[in-house]
């Protein structure tokens, strides 16, 4: 089932998501794949449940192309659960972002370049993998959102936030929303 997705205004946004305590139910099978599928319809590169009202530690990510990121390397498919991310380095990169809860929206974001995310799948085992690069970047702003934070709060410069429309005209409006 495709879920709509909070915009940013809404406070659900907001929150501290809640850790997920059980692991390989019905339940929690059926919230990933509607996450999956909602995802996949809005082209986007990740998912946080907060995003769909849902108050839990879970992020999905990953993807083989991206019309939103055309140049993006694939990511692989990935279902994170009560996340731990640690940076590997201080190095810090800017890039520009986007987001489902933000559409039609850019801004510059710097964002760890390397880092080891920990946690858990769908059945309970233990994940554990050190990325870098754009797959860094995905995982950080979808675990962003579990602590209520949306990359407009990242933004260190103003001036490198706008529309889509504006700042990349090459791209297709109809991908950001």
């Amino acid at each position: 089932m495709i879920h709509p997705i909070l915009k940013m205004g809404d406070s659900r946004l907001l929150r501290v998501a809640e850790q997920v305590k059980a692991f390989d139910t019905p339940e929690l099978h059926q919230l990933i794949a509607d996450m999956f599928e909602t995802m996949v319809a809005a082209n986007g590169a990740g998912l946080a449940a907060p995003q769909i009202g849902i108050n839990l530690q879970l992020v999905i990510f990953g993807f083989k192309s991206n019309p939103r990121y055309p140049d993006a390397p694939v990511v692989p498919e990935t279902v994170l659960i009560n996340p731990v991310l640690t940076p590997l380095s201080e190095a810090k990169d800017d890039a520009w972002e986007g987001c489902l809860s933000v559409p039609g929206m850019r801004g510059l974001v710097p964002r760890w370049s390397a880092l080891r995310y920990e946690g858990f799948d769908q059945f309970g085992t233990k994940i554990h993998r050190d990325v870098d690069g754009f797959h860094a970047r995905v995982v950080q702003h979808e675990c962003d959102h579990l602590n209520g934070v949306l990359y407009p709060m990242r933004i260190q410069d103003m001036t490198k936030f706008g529309f889509t429309e504006i700042l990349f005209p090459e791209l297709d409006p109809a991908d950001d929303d």
